[in-house]
């Protein structure tokens, strides 16, 4: 759940106090960049300037935040309400989950970041060479940012996530006149709508062209993927989720990674239920429902099967444990032990569905290798 947690602190920063009113005589008439598959954002293309809605940076948000974002010398009509306004290309910036790494070096704008809590989390090549020169200064931890080095920082943006609308740390930052901007990828319950938040930062950057086009290799790449696991012979059975304390927590069968195990041509145990974050569900409960599933994914961090049956020799009862079909993604880490796949797999769902493809029917890709997933050694 940390590592949850951290994925999704995004805040944004914006030197200049936050401005209510532009004074213009433009009529409004822009256009709708459309969304095949997220369902938190919308963007609207004007005359000089971008109109960017966040609708759901929270389970059960009660409010769409409105951003206006602003190219240079341009003027926007005194009709428009924004929470905040932002100068594009943002020049420098401050993102506080993993997931945006990715989208930013796709985007070639890996030397916008400054900034960033719990740097040893991230496994980017490109951008810990960048940590190695300095050049990206440590924030403190996700869950308690420094807001006195980041507000010394004076980027344009800051990129946050929350899980409620009262976060402290985002109200001081905007009381010093940097605006927040909410980022919600982590609430979309598709792998192709997560992916699709690239555009958020295509925005930013005045790259609404080039973040559609990546995002569309990665959505052509993963139906193309989808299409080969139709065409296996079998389809088996799938448990996910661990152990923790004295309780299984299992996804809902309409989350983010039940979604990737549907498109893989695979059952998984609770694909019938559905809410938000995972079940909690007791250890007998699971083995009378999982016992014969022929595979176990994502098993918490467990990274070999002598750490599995040291935890509790119940285990050996499943079927997946007793034929060696228990996969992590815990073993594939960065240079400083930020797991890769919380970094790299919201951004690159074609990857995942690959992985598990090649697990469940690996006469279907006979020669791949894995990004994330491997057997527990």
């Amino acid at each position: 759940m940390k590592n949850i947690f951290f994925l999704l602190f995004p805040l944004i920063f914006f030197s200049c106090k936050t401005e209510k009113k532009e004074f213009s005589d433009i009529a409004l008439s822009g256009d709708t960049l459309a969304m095949e598959y997220a369902k938190g954002f919308s963007i609207i293309q004007y005359d000089g300037f971008k109109i960017l809605k966040v609708k759901n940076p929270w389970p059960e948000a009660d409010k769409t935040y409105t951003y206006l974002l602003v190219e240079e010398e341009s003027k926007v009509p005194l009709t428009i309400a924004y929470d905040h306004k932002i100068n594009i290309p943002v020049k420098n910036l401050v993102v506080t989950s993993t997931t945006h790494i990715p989208s930013l070096e796709a985007l070639q704008e890996e030397n916008t970041l400054i900034g960033f809590p719990g740097i040893d989390y991230i496994s980017s090549e490109k951008t810990r060479e960048r940590i190695k020169e300095g050049e990206i200064t440590e924030l403190g931890k996700n869950e308690d940012i420094n807001t006195e080095v980041l507000i010394a920082l004076q980027p344009e943006a800051v990129v946050g996530f929350a899980v409620s609308g009262t976060n402290k740390t985002f109200n001081t930052i905007e009381k010093s006149g940097i605006p927040v901007l909410f980022n919600g990828d982590w609430t979309e319950e598709t792998p192709l709508g997560k992916a699709e938040w690239i555009n958020f930062f295509g925005a930013l950057f005045n790259k609404t062209k080039e973040a559609t086009l990546l995002f569309q290799e990665v959505e052509t790449a993963y139906l193309d993927a989808r299409k080969l696991a139709e065409s296996a012979s079998s389809i088996p059975t799938v448990l996910s989720g661990s152990m923790y304390k004295d309780q299984w927590y299992v996804p809902y069968g309409n989350s983010w990674s039940a979604r990737f195990i549907k498109d893989a041509n695979a059952s998984y145990i609770y694909k019938n239920t559905s809410g938000s974050g995972s079940i909690a569900l007791a250890f007998e409960t699971v083995l009378s429902e999982a016992q014969n599933a022929n595979f176990w994914i994502a098993p918490g961090q467990f990274k070999t099967f002598k750490q599995l049956n040291e935890s509790s020799v119940h285990y050996n009862q499943f079927k997946a444990v007793k034929n060696k079909q228990v996969f992590t993604y815990s073993n594939t880490l960065g240079e400083t032990g930020g797991a890769i796949y919380y970094e790299l797999a919201p951004n690159r769902p074609d990857l995942v569905l690959k992985d598990l493809i090649a697990i469940f029917h690996p006469e279907l890709l006979p020669e791949y290798e894995s990004v994330f997933f491997k057997r527990l050694e």
